[in-house]
């Protein structure tokens, strides 16, 4: 098995430049991973996003949350969305993306700016809301990724450009497809 050497800071800090450059109003969704159940991923050649499970298949629905009062699922971390140029940067190979475990990766800009809590964008039959649950990096990340890419994506700056990725749900469910337009409405 090929052994992948983890960016540095200063590798993760050269590719701010290119992520910055992501298209603001309408991008492409890159890849959809669906996670069957804790630790599994499955990359899919289309999706169909539901009121009710998120991503069709995916276990979000069964995972537990700390932010929820109940604790059970929180209904606004339905689905984990991650900016394509972040993860090709820390990943390094698209085989490697599912690794992050969110389910869609779009080549967009998710900042605060740009997406506040609230704003919703089209997929494919399919339209979802931005919320204000923060998405933020964790041990498994830094496990998967290095030490510096969770430090990377942790930054004041990096919160406020969304280098992790936002939180969202499903507002209108509908079919979804890697290649699809992600347009903001």
């Amino acid at each position: 098995m090929e052994q992948i050497m983890h960016q540095t800071m200063t590798e993760l800090e050269a590719g701010l430049d290119q992520i910055r450059q992501s298209p603001q109003d309408s991008g492409v969704l890159e890849l959809i991973v669906r996670r069957p159940e804790v630790g599994e991923r499955e990359v899919l050649d289309a999706g169909e996003l539901s009121l009710s499970d998120g991503l069709s298949g995916d276990s979000w629905k069964a995972r537990p949350s700390s932010r929820s009062a109940d604790g059970l699922a929180h209904p606004d971390m339905q689905l984990n969305v991650m900016n394509s140029r972040v993860i090709a940067l820390v990943a390094q190979k698209k085989e490697r993306w599912q690794l992050a475990g969110d389910q869609l990766f779009v080549d967009l800009d998710l900042s605060e700016e740009n997406l506040p809590p609230g704003t919703q964008l089209s997929i494919g039959g399919a339209i979802i809301q931005v919320t204000d649950q923060p998405h933020t990096g964790c041990k498994k990340f830094s496990e998967r990724f290095g030490v510096d890419a969770l430090k990377f994506v942790s930054t004041p700056l990096a919160k406020e450009i969304k280098l992790r990725g936002i939180n969202a749900k499903v507002v209108q469910p509908g079919a979804i497809k890697p290649g699809d337009t992600v347009k903001k409405l």
